[in-house]
């Protein structure tokens, strides 16, 4: 089974696709963090200026395992927190939208769904990797609440680190949303078939209660 989250940043995919995994008894995969391994590869091995061509190379040589606290990319531990760092945030965009880097890893997440059952997060998982899920949800927020959720985050991530102010973080989130939006390959879009939740407001195990609940109340009606 393949439960699908989708939203854009800051709109509590990772944490709530995490503990709904935990929940469902799951396996957990985050699309975003294989982009960002990859974006991490890049300005580690080129630069900023780094080209198409120069960046699907680099893709298509990363080895990429999951470890505690971060990623191995090609035998390298990156702790999140450097997946999560200013750098990468400004340019993991820019790299995502490279159609074959975009085939590389859905082609990752594919096989691994094909292995068992998992709760796998990113933009157009729902619409493009997976528009074949057995449940969707989209998860969204307003631009405030992401960006608080961004800031704690960083603290949490990175608490002896200098830190983006609110503001930074806020227009990065616009600027993201924005590019995000107007890619012409995985733009960010509303599934027609996804659960919408608007999680501004609510609690992270709100919204986990809601998720699970009708995950759970879809599959008695279907077994009935």
């Amino acid at each position: 089974m393949v439960i699908a989250i989708d939203g854009p940043a800051g709109s509590g995919k990772s944490v709530v696709s995490q503990l709904v995994a935990k929940r469902l008894g799951f396996h957990h995969l985050n699309s975003g963090k294989l982009y960002r391994a990859i974006t991490h590869r890049v300005l580690q091995a080129v630069g900023v200026n780094a080209d198409s061509a120069t960046i699907i190379a680099v893709a298509e040589d990363a080895e990429i395992q999951p470890a505690d606290g971060g990623l191995s990319i090609s035998g390298q531990f990156v702790p999140d927190a450097e997946l999560h760092g200013d750098q990468v945030d400004s340019h993991v965009s820019a790299v995502s939208s490279v159609l074959r880097v975009r085939e590389i890893v859905n082609a990752m997440l594919r096989s691994t769904a094909s292995q068992t059952d998992i709760v796998v997060e990113g933009r157009d998982i729902t619409t493009v990797v997976f528009p074949d899920a057995e449940f969707k949800v989209y998860l969204d927020a307003d631009i405030e609440s992401r960006a608080a959720r961004r800031y704690a985050q960083q603290a949490e991530l990175a608490p002896e680190q200098q830190r983006s102010s609110y503001e930074e973080i806020r227009n990065a989130i616009a600027q993201r949303d924005e590019a995000d939006r107007t890619k012409e390959h995985g733009a960010l879009v509303v599934a027609p078939d996804a659960l919408y939740l608007d999680t501004s407001h609510l609690t992270i195990e709100e919204v986990c209660d809601k998720v699970t609940t009708t995950i759970q109340g879809d599959k008695i009606q279907q077994e009935n």
